[in-house]
Order: structure tokens, then C-alpha cells, then sequence
């Protein structure tokens, strides 16, 4: 819908909106949404979606976005993608950084999620990744969550 702010929608956003899906009815509406998810699938819609909801979620005259806003943006995004760590890099956040998240950690992450597997073995720690993505991948093996290049945790989603 274009909108200019999270969770507000002018009556023009909205309309114009419905109108590009080509939508007039809410049966149609129901009907698109099947399909919407499932550009969440393709590569560079998704990343288009991730670069958009960092500016659209973050409050006005802000440079960074808000911590708990991340996270929930970071949860929403990647349900459908199901990034194995996003619930570990949440929970590393809360614990260790609690402050704002900058744009480029923002789009570094997505760079991080896309080209490092899970297990770690693709990190290079002398990449140019913000220190932030450095100092979780520490967090990860200092709290045994990866040992020796294999998850020790059952609970990671593929």
C-alpha cells in the first residue's frame, strides 16, 4: 500500500493500494493474501519487503529503529522465511545491546541470513560484518548454541 508510516493508512494509501492488486472487494482481498505470502518466497520481493519495513516501521524523524520494533519486524518478516537464528539474534539483542538498531545492521543482517548457514561454517570473522553480527556469532559459541560447526540446539526451525 506505499504506506508512509506503520500502521496508518491515509483513505488515498489505502485506495490506491487495493487498486494496484486489484482489489474491490474483501472476498478479493481474502483472496490475495495466499499469494502475497507467497511473494515473501521470492528473493528480491522479500528483499524489497526488508528494505521497505525499516523505514516504514521507524518513527518519524528517527534515524534508527527502535530495539523491540526490530525484533518484531525481524519475527514477522522472517516467519515465512524461517531463518534458523532469528529467534537467537533476538534474544542476543535483549541481552546484550538494547539500543536502536541502525540501517546498516539492518541490511547487513539480511546479507548475514542469506549467505551464512546456520551452522556457521560460511562466517568469516575478518568480513566486513557490523560488529553487531560479530559479537552474536561470539554470543553463539560462547553460549554453546554452535559447537563445532553443528547446532546443539534442538529447538532451531529449518
Amino acid at each position: 500500500m506505499k504506506a508512509g508510516t506503520m500502521c496508518e493508512f491515509s483513505k488515498k494509501e489505502f485506495i490506491e493500494g487495493l487498486q494496484s492488486l486489484g482489489i474491490d472487494s474483501l472476498e478479493k482481498f481474502r483472496e490475495k493474501i495466499p499469494y502475497m505470502r507467497s511473494e515473501l518466497k521470492d528473493e528480491q520481493k522479500f528483499r524489497e519487503i526488508y528494505n521497505f519495513a525499516f523505514n516504514w516501521a521507524k518513527e518519524k524523524g528517527q534515524k534508527s529503529l527502535a530495539l523491540d520494533t526490530a525484533i518484531g519486524m525481524w519475527q514477522l518478516l522472517f516467519a515465512e522465511r524461517q531463518w534458523p537464528l532469528v529467534d537467537h539474534w533476538c534474544q542476543f539483542l535483549q541481552a546484550r545491546h538494547n539500543k536502536a538498531i541502525s540501517r546498516d545492521t539492518w541490511s547487513q543482517l539480511l546479507e548475514f541470513a542469506k549467505t551464512v548457514g546456520p551452522n556457521l561454517t560460511d562466517y568469516d570473522a575478518e568480513g566486513a560484518w557490523p560488529y553487531l553480527i560479530d559479537e552474536f556469532v561470539e554470543y553463539l559459541n560462547e553460549n554453546g548454541i554452535i559447537q563445532n560447526g553443528q547446532f546443539s540446539d534442538s529447538s532451531l526451525k529449518r
